[in-house]
C-alpha cells in the first residue's frame, strides 16, 4: 500500500521489451537506502516488484495488463517517473490509501495558474471511473496524491502547489500528455457492498446493505 506522496524522481535508464511484457531499469537514490529484492516500488502509481538492482538503479517487471492500462508502455530514456516505496508500518499517512493498481489513463486537457497554484484539468479515457470522483475526494495522477476540485460529466480538476509541481512529473506535464488515474478504493468497496448479490440456498438474493441501512446506522 502507499500514500501518494512522492519520494524522489526517478529517471528511466533502460527499457526492454518483449511483446506487451517490459523490464524498466530506473535511476534513483532516495529509495535504494534500504531496497531488497521483491520490495514494491510505485512507479507513477503503479505497483511494480523490484527485481534487481545496484548502487543507482532498480529495475522492475511490467506484465502484459499493466503495459496495456498504465502510460508505463509510452515511457523513453531518460524520462523522469515519480516514486514512492510502499508504506512502512507505523509511518506516517499523509496522503491517501493508494493500491498502485491504476483504474485508466487520462489525458491533461488544460494547464492553468491560479494565485500560487496550478488548475489542471484531466479527462478520463474511459469516462465511467467518474461516478468514483467526488468533489473534495482524493484521486491519485501519476502516483501523486491530489484532491479533487471540480467534475464534469467528461473531466475533473485538481489543483496543485509549488511543492507538489517542483518535486513531481506534474511540473512537465502539458496539455495533450498522457497520466494514470487511480480513483480512491473506498468509493469501489461501497459500490460493491451496495449492488452485488451474494449466492442463498434459495438462489440469488439482494445485498442487505442499502443505502437506508447505511443512513439508519450513521453512514450517510
Amino acid at each position: 500500500m502507499f500514500t501518494g506522496i512522492i519520494e524522489e524522481l526517478g529517471s528511466i535508464k533502460a527499457i526492454t521489451k518483449r511483446g506487451q511484457a517490459m523490464v524498466l531499469t530506473i535511476g534513483a537514490q532516495r529509495i535504494l537506502d534500504d531496497v531488497h529484492l521483491g520490495d514494491s516500488i510505485a512507479v507513477n502509481g503503479v505497483c511494480l516488484t523490484v527485481v534487481k538492482f545496484d548502487a543507482g538503479s532498480i529495475s522492475v517487471d511490467v506484465m502484459p495488463e499493466t503495459f496495456r492500462r498504465s502510460n508505463l508502455s509510452r515511457l523513453s530514456i531518460g524520462e523522469p517517473v515519480n516514486l514512492e516505496r510502499a508504506m512502512a508500518a507505523g509511518g506516517r499517512f499523509g496522503g491517501h490509501i493508494v493500491q498502485g493498481h491504476v483504474d485508466t489513463t487520462g489525458t491533461i486537457r488544460s494547464r492553468e495558474p491560479e494565485e500560487n497554484a496550478v488548475v489542471f484539468t484531466v479527462e478520463p479515457s474511459d469516462s465511467s471511473i467518474l461516478k468514483y470522483v467526488i468533489p473534495h475526494g482524493s484521486i491519485t495522477i501519476d502516483g501523486i496524491s491530489l484532491t479533487v476540485v471540480f467534475v464534469s460529466n467528461t473531466s475533473f480538476t485538481v489543483s496543485i502547489i509549488p511543492h507538489t509541481l517542483a518535486e513531481t512529473v506534474l511540473k512537465w506535464k502539458q496539455p495533450g500528455a498522457e497520466v494514470n488515474l487511480e480513483c480512491d478504493v473506498l468509493g469501489k468497496y461501497i459500490e460493491k457492498l451496495l449492488f452485488s448479490r451474494q449466492e442463498s440456498s434459495n438462489g440469488r438474493s439482494a445485498s442487505r446493505i442499502t443505502e437506508s441501512f447505511l443512513a439508519d446506522h450513521g453512514f450517510m
